[in-house]
Formats: structure tokens, C-alpha cells, sequence
């Protein structure tokens, strides 16, 4: 019996987006890399581009100046996947609406929640606020007017409104109902405790 060994794999490892991710996120410039690490921007700039990979102790080189595990630029990024069926109903209250939270529960950077209208449905008579510092309402189809203190305005499918959170307002499908996704920035709740 032959061993079997593993073997490489073919598709070259890109390392050059998280390292431009981690350069920007920390406001330096290439220029400023390349000073800390005695390379040129050049180079770096091919790098980041993945038209070069850095030999061992350049990486190195890099992710000390960045302050970067080196082991974070090879993990795969963690997926979860929430079908629409199975996502789970929620209640935000108003009628005629149902409402699934389609990020995870105990996502708590961001909430993202689908809801599916029927004709005239509506948030309440009541103005109401949530949670968070932003909501952004997408509207996927159908029309949606969201009332606020002062205000009102209609949306139509394509069209996309955010606004502060814990800003009192209610909303009110049209007469054909709507599909829309709401996304509260950070999460109003969380699910997992």
C-alpha cells in the first residue's frame, strides 16, 4: 500500500488585502510603511496587490510594524450562513409584518432583519425609537412611507434611508405590501445570552 501524501495547494495565498486593510485601518500611508520597514512603497504597493509574495522574514517585517499576528493573515475568515427560511421570526411589533433576523444572534457589530409586508401594514400609530446609533431601511419592493416627528417620506423599491437610531419614527406599507431590510448599527439586541 502506497502512503498518500498531501499536496500544495495550487491557488497562491493572498495576503496582500488584509495587509492593506490593517495598514489603512491604522491611518498610515504606504509611505509611512515603508519607512518603518526600510521597503519602498513599490514593493509594498505590489504586495498589497498580490503581484508579489514576500519572502518569510519580509512578512515579518511587516506585520511587526503593523502590530499583526502574522498567523491572522492566513485564517479563513468565519462565514455563517442564515437561509431565509431559516432565519428566525422576530417580533418588533406593529401588524402585518413578518420579520426574520437574518445575521446571527449573537452577532452584536450589526443586526440585519427582512421583512415581508402586507398590504397596509404598519409599525403603529406611535412613533417608536430603537436601539442603536444608525438604522438604514432598504427597500427591496413595494412602497414604504416612514413617518417621523417632523416628516415624512415615501420609498420606492431601490431606494434606501438611513437615519440616527433612537430617532422616533413608525412606519406603514403600501397597498400592495413590500419586502424590506433593516440594518441596526450595533445590534439592538442580542440573542445569545
Amino acid at each position: 500500500m502506497r502512503a498518500i501524501h498531501p499536496t500544495a495547494d495550487l491557488d497562491p495565498i493572498r495576503i496582500g488585502a488584509k495587509l492593506r486593510s490593517s495598514r489603512l485601518a491604522q491611518g498610515l500611508t504606504l509611505e509611512q510603511l515603508a519607512q518603518a520597514t526600510g521597503l519602498t512603497k513599490g514593493f509594498i504597493s505590489r504586495i498589497e496587490r498580490n503581484d508579489t509574495m514576500p519572502s518569510v522574514p519580509t512578512l515579518v517585517q511587516l506585520c511587526q510594524a503593523l502590530s499583526l499576528p502574522i498567523g491572522n493573515l492566513f485564517e479563513e475568515p468565519e462565514l455563517q450562513l442564515i437561509s431565509l427560511e431559516a432565519a428566525p421570526a422576530i417580533n418588533m411589533g406593529g401588524t402585518g409584518a413578518d420579520e426574520r433576523l437574518i445575521t446571527p444572534r449573537s452577532e452584536d457589530r450589526v443586526q440585519v432583519l427582512r421583512s415581508s409586508l402586507e398590504p397596509n401594514a404598519s409599525g403603529g400609530d406611535q412613533l417608536y425609537t430603537v436601539n442603536c446609533n444608525l438604522e438604514s431601511l432598504h427597500v427591496v419592493s413595494g412602497e414604504l412611507d416612514i413617518q417621523f416627528a417632523d416628516r415624512q417620506v415615501s420609498l420606492s423599491p431601490g431606494d434606501t434611508l438611513t437615519f440616527p437610531g433612537r430617532t422616533p419614527h413608525t412606519w406603514r406599507a403600501g397597498a400592495h405590501g413590500a419586502e424590506a431590510v433593516w440594518v441596526l448599527v450595533p445590534a439592538a439586541w442580542s440573542g445569545s445570552a
